[in-house]
């Protein structure tokens, strides 16, 4: 697997930072971020999001909290990613 480096978190310390990378042979969105704590995460597992859909957090997923100011970045990570997808190769 490779990645491309998108962007990390602006207010960032040294560790643990919220980053964004694009999988290069996929171009899915990889996301680092803060777990969700207890209270969101079980609003999340609640209800159902949609339409037959089955509510709750599969144990194979999880929910992680993106700081609003990544917004940019993110942005920057889907225009990667949509650009890699249309052309199939390495950007």
């Amino acid at each position: 697997m490779s990645l491309e480096f998108v962007g990390i978190d602006p207010d960032t310390e040294k560790d643990g930072s919220p980053t964004v990378w694009v999988e290069e042979e996929t171009a899915d969105l990889i996301l680092q971020g803060e777990k969700a704590d207890a209270l969101l995460a079980a609003e999340i597992r609640g209800q159902s999001w949609s339409p037959g859909h089955s509510a709750g957090i599969p144990a194979h997923e999880s929910v992680i909290r993106i700081p609003a100011r990544m917004v940019p970045i993110i942005r920057k990570a889907c225009d990667a990613a949509e650009r890699r997808a249309a052309s199939g190769t390495e950007l």
